[in-house]
Parts: structure tokens; C-alpha cells; sequence
């Protein structure tokens, strides 16, 4: 790879800057693609933003940036996004800092704000090249998701498609689905998220799904899945709770789509018994327990020293179902009625039990 400095004002920079979420950004007259495919859209904070104006106003360093030669008099930004963004905007007149919009500077602060000169490198090598530096140099900073770096390497009219539905401010995913996923679409998680779904159900990776994807014209087949994913969850649990969010949708919808014996009515009922049961310590854990009728899902309450200790000592140190004597660190605390069958977590339904009677009743 071939890397020679480039000398850039702000001022020219910002010619030609546009900032449009169909057209992209550009910069530098037209001769800067500012936004890439593979890169993220804008994640500084506002503090950050407004320091990287204060550096320039201050005349101080504000560190390498690198560009891609794309032609003879053509680029696209590699690093350094998120404040050329900063300075493009504030020219742009999108936003203040210390209570001063740039048309309110005095004009000798502007020409002094225009002139700064930036620190940019001009790199010129093969795809492969751009993008091995593309990860090393974000290794610092703003880092980049593990999906942020699988978009760079699978760039592709497919990927800038699927980040239409899920990786912009605002986009469809968060819309249809905001309540059920985590995250940030910006970040690419709500993109990650669908991919690691439809990538299960394929019997693939992430990796694997992108790159047998990476040149179709559209995501639509994603978007499509997706979209079933979410019709299901409504359908079969129409009332949304805080538990829901975060929870992996799209493999529970892998598995359970096709059954019949899910009751929409029935299965609220449980919910809202099994929400209000203070033996249920992980809440999240009661949709995959309807699903699958895994008790571990629930984190059911354990019995406390206390209390074990107390059944220790009234069972003589012996075992409530072998009789043997044991040490009371050799035993288990036991829900004498099981908590499937009505038996809550209460002093007088323990008993302890050797590890062999333990496993023994767990296993029947």
C-alpha cells in the first residue's frame, strides 16, 4: 500500500459538503465519498463533537485521518468519519458550541477556523489492503462493533441494502421491533441480531449468511424473516412487557413456528402468574419456559443457609430420603414439593438430601 500526506483546509473540506440519507455524505467539492458502505454513520456524542471544535479553535493537532485514492481525483474516508463530520456540520451551521454558531463567529475566527489545515493520508493499495488497515486503525477510538468490521469486509450492494431496514436512525427494524431488541441500529446491533437469527436457522454463521449474500441486489430476504419473527412474538404474546426486550426472538421462532397447541390467552395467564411468583428470580426466563418447559430458565429461589441449616439439624444430619448421616456441606437443600407441583421456597418445604438422592429425585 502506497501512503503519501495530502494538504486539506476545512475550508476546503467543506466544499460541496452534503449530508442526505439517500444521497450520502460528500465532501472536498463532490471528490469525497465521507460515508462509505462500509462505515458507520455518526456515533459521536455531543460533547465529543464539540470538543473536536474546540481543538480546531484552539489551533491544536486533531490527529491523523486517512482517505482511499478512488481515482485520479477521487476519495472516500477510511478514518477519521466521525470529526470530519464534526467540523462539516458546524460550518454547516447544524449546531452551536459555547453558544456560538460558526455564522456567528467574527470573521477573522472563521478565516482562522477555515484555514485550519488537517493531517490526512492518502492511501492507495488494493480492496484487501484498505481493508486490513480499515481494522487496524480503529483499533483505538470509537471502536468498531464486530459487526461494523463484518460490513467492511462484505461490502456489497446487498449490505448497503440491509442497512437501509436496520442499521440507520429511525430505520424499519426499530421500528417494527424497538420494544424486542437491544441496542443501537447505528452501532449495527439490530442488524447483528437478525443476522445471528436467519444465520441459526440456516444452519450457518454470520460470516457464512453475509458471504453467500454479500452480491444479491437486495436484503429483502432478511427483511422478509424478520418480519416473521416479529409477527410471531406479537401473535403468540400480544402483550408487551419490559422482559421481552433483548430476548433471542428469532431462535425461539426457529423452533416453535410451526406448533399449534400455543394459546395466546393461556400462555398470558401463565405469564402473569409466574411474573407475580417471588420464587421466579430471572423474569426474562418465563417466555422460553412456556416454550420449552425448562424450569432452569426461571432461576427458581434457592433455599438459604439459614434455613437449610435448620432442616439439617431437625432431619438429625441424616439424608430425608436414604437415612445415612452426611456433613451438611455433602448435602442439598430440597423442595420437598417440587415448585412445578405448587411448592414454594419456605422453611417448611425443605429437606436435605445426599448428592445421590438429589440426583435420583431430579431425575424422575
Amino acid at each position: 500500500m502506497n501512503i503519501e500526506q495530502l494538504h486539506v483546509t476545512i475550508g476546503q473540506l467543506c466544499e460541496g459538503y452534503v449530508n442526505d440519507a439517500e444521497e450520502g455524505v460528500r465532501g472536498y467539492d463532490d471528490r469525497l465519498d465521507i460515508r462509505p458502505r462500509y462505515q458507520r454513520e455518526f456515533v459521536y456524542k455531543d460533547a465529543q463533537r464539540d470538543e473536536v471544535v474546540r481543538t480546531v479553535m484552539k489551533g491544536l493537532p486533531l490527529n491523523v485521518m486517512y482517505w482511499c485514492r478512488t481515482g485520479e481525483d477521487s476519495y472516500e474516508l477510511l478514518d477519521g468519519q466521525q470529526r470530519t463530520v464534526s467540523v462539516c456540520e458546524y460550518v454547516d451551521g447544524s449546531f452551536s458550541v459555547d453558544d456560538k454558531y460558526f455564522y456567528n463567529l467574527p470573521g477573522d475566527v472563521k478565516k482562522r477556523f477555515l484555514d485550519y489545515e488537517l493531517f490526512v493520508y492518502v492511501c492507495d493499495g488494493t480492496d484487501s489492503e484498505k481493508l486490513d488497515w480499515f481494522r487496524i486503525i480503529n483499533i483505538a477510538g470509537e471502536k468498531l462493533t464486530d459487526q461494523e468490521l463484518r460490513n467492511a469486509v462484505y461490502a456489497g450492494s446487498w449490505t448497503a441494502d440491509a442497512k437501509r431496514y436496520f442499521s440507520k436512525t429511525g430505520c424499519a427494524a426499530g421500528a417494527l421491533a424497538g420494544d424486542y431488541l437491544k441496542g443501537s441500529s447505528i452501532r449495527q446491533d439490530y442488524l447483528e441480531t437478525a443476522l445471528s437469527w436467519i444465520a441459526a436457522r440456516e444452519g450457518t454463521t454470520i460470516e457464512g449468511y453475509m458471504a453467500a449474500h454479500q452480491d444479491d441486489p437486495s436484503a429483502v430476504h432478511l427483511w422478509n424473516y424478520f418480519r416473521s419473527v416479529i409477527d410471531w412474538v406479537q401473535a403468540v404474546f400480544p402483550k408487551v412487557r419490559r422482559e421481552m426486550k433483548g430476548l433471542p426472538w428469532g431462535l425461539y421462532f426457529n423452533e416453535h413456528e410451526s406448533r399449534t397447541d400455543l394459546d395466546p390467552k393461556k400462555l398470558e395467564s401463565e405469564i402473569q402468574r409466574l411474573l407475580g411468583d417471588e420464587d421466579v428470580t430471572r423474569k426474562a426466563g418465563v417466555y422460553e419456559y412456556l416454550l420449552t418447559g425448562d424450569e432452569r430458565k426461571l432461576s427458581i429461589r434457592a433455599f438459604d443457609r439459614r434455613d437449610a441449616l435448620s432442616a439439617y439439624e431437625r432431619q438429625g444430619h441424616r439424608c430425608a430420603i436414604c437415612g445415612k448421616p452426611f456433613e451438611f456441606e455433602d448435602m442439598h437443600a430440597d423442595h420437598i414439593t417440587a415448585w412445578s407441583k405448587g411448592g414454594h421456597t419456605t422453611p417448611d418445604n425443605c429437606q436435605m438430601l445426599c448428592r445421590d438422592c438429589n440426583l435420583k429425585k431430579g431425575a424422575q
